[in-house]
């Protein structure tokens, strides 16, 4: 039977650590702002911004959700994100991806303010993930599975890592920050995607196995060996009840291929921390990044 580790209980212990990071921010007279922009009307999309801008709220953030519509200009965005950039009360900035098809989402990334660039998508902080630097802000959904395999004290270093997928959002990046050298990597990472060759033998040789290619049951039994930790970043709509939340229960009794017989590995993890941390702690002294830089 398959242990399921859950993912919103130890978010719920990042929320109470957070909570007393902001109240300390907020004695020094410092408000922690993150502005998300969504453009056009993509109902997943404004889901995920109406989530993020209530999570914000809740955790005491000064919180701007700025929606413009579907048939903005690039200048038009550009000149919105210019002005948010030179606003002393934004910290973060969130560009709600993807954009409609008239808008470049790489030229807007680069036009954000690097030190306000929350997602840790601008090349200047991609580069400081590169070179280990720790003032740059890394990518949420990477940072958020790390935080998981260490709140679940599962040993990363020196365990085999293969990540299922090479997009900068997560599989890049997370294979960056789990062979960085310190405590919490140290890890050896494999990336592999739908087209290696010998996949399956791959696969089956990670102790920890991070799928993140973004299809629904792409990862089979014959994928990952017994005793190995599986991590799903996708989120993908299936109609199987059992399977709907990203995972399956580790009480359902079939193997990963959704077939009865094999069972499911030991451990699972499912769920991910949000960005919200990664603003706070850029904002607190004692943190990766500078408070000095950014407090309005």
């Amino acid at each position: 039977m398959a242990n399921l580790i859950d993912g919103r209980a130890i978010a719920e212990k990042v929320y109470v650590d957070l909570r007393l990071e902001i109240a300390e921010l907020k004695s020094k007279g410092v408000i922690p702002g993150l502005a998300v922009v969504l453009v056009g009307d993509n109902l997943a999309s404004r889901a995920y911004v109406r989530s993020k801008d209530k999570m914000s709220r809740e955790l005491g953030l000064h919180s701007v959700k700025l929606e413009v519509p579907a048939a903005t200009t690039q200048a038009e965005l550009l000149g919105r994100i210019e002005e948010l950039n030179r606003d002393p009360a934004i910290h973060g900035i969130l560009v709600q991806s993807p954009p409609p098809k008239q808008i470049d989402e790489a030229a807007i990334v680069r036009a954000l303010d690097p030190r306000k660039d929350v997602d840790g998508f601008h090349p200047v902080n991609v580069a400081k993930l590169v070179s280990a630097a720790a003032d740059g802000f890394v990518p949420c959904t990477p940072l958020g599975v790390q935080r998981l395999l260490i709140e679940s004290k599962i040993d990363i270093s020196g365990a085999h890592v293969v990540i299922l997928g090479r997009s900068m959002i997560v599989g890049k990046p997370l294979a960056l920050l789990l062979m960085q050298k310190n405590k919490d990597a140290d890890a050896t990472v494999t990336v592999v995607h739908s087209h290696s060759r010998n996949l399956e033998k791959i696969t089956r040789s990670a102790d920890i196995l991070i799928a993140a290619i973004g299809r629904a049951e792409f990862v089979k039994a014959d994928h990952v060996r017994d005793g190995a930790v599986i991590v799903d970043v996708g989120i993908n709509r299936v109609e199987d009840a059992a399977i709907q939340r990203g995972y399956r229960r580790p009480d359902d009794d079939r193997d990963v291929d959704g077939k009865h017989g094999e069972s499911v590995p030991p451990i699972v993890v499912e769920g991910l921390v949000p960005s919200a941390p990664l603003l706070v702690r850029r904002l607190t002294p004692r943190s990766r990044g500078a408070a000095t830089t950014l407090s309005g």
